[in-house]
């Protein structure tokens, strides 16, 4: 289910602690997301430990992105902030510098899309997506995604304050969209 001809969504596993620790510990992603300081070996060791238990206990998932002509970890696909009573959950995608522009990032959006929606059951996918990152923008608007509202000033980067613009997926638009795949 969660592999197509691009790419494949497999669980984190021990091996993928060396490149872990390089993405995480990148500050130049930091504005983005919400880490402030590097993390060490041991706290991601720990975190792919404790990655076996189920998303409904956690509220969230993190998988990892693995090209189907390579078998290179090219990304991650991270699943949180999920409430099963609202019926929603949040979506970052990450994909390595030197694999971007490959569709690996809409590839597993397909993959996640059809993960949350078709298995968990689940009705509305949202993420939030820095003002300038045109790519990830445009992706999202070619893939049916909603935009729902302009965060002003939500992320604070080095250049100063930057806008967030939120973008949703509802299960019945993707139910749609896929008849017509």
């Amino acid at each position: 289910m969660l592999e197509n001809e691009i790419i494949q969504l497999r669980a984190i596993e021990p091996e993928d602690l060396d490149l872990l620790y390089k993405w995480e510990n990148n500050s130049r992603w930091w504005d983005v997301g919400n880490t402030r300081q590097p993390y060490s070996r041991y706290t991601l060791k720990q975190y792919i430990l404790n990655s076996d238990k189920d998303i409904y206990e956690t509220h969230q998932l993190r998988l990892m992105m693995v090209s189907t002509a390579t078998a290179e970890i090219v990304g991650t696909v991270d699943l949180f902030d999920f409430d099963l009573h609202h019926s929603r959950i949040a979506l970052g995608l990450f994909v390595d510098e030197s694999y971007q522009g490959k569709g690996f990032a809409k590839a597993s959006l397909q993959l996640v899309e059809e993960y949350v929606f078709d298995f968990l059951k689940i009705n509305q996918l949202y993420c939030h997506i820095a003002e300038s990152n045109v790519p990830s923008r445009k992706m999202f608007e070619q893939e049916k995604y909603e935009t729902n509202g302009m965060l002003k000033s939500w992320i604070k980067t080095i250049n100063g304050f930057e806008n967030i613009i939120v973008f949703q997926q509802f299960k019945d638009v993707y139910l749609n969209k896929k008849q017509f795949l």
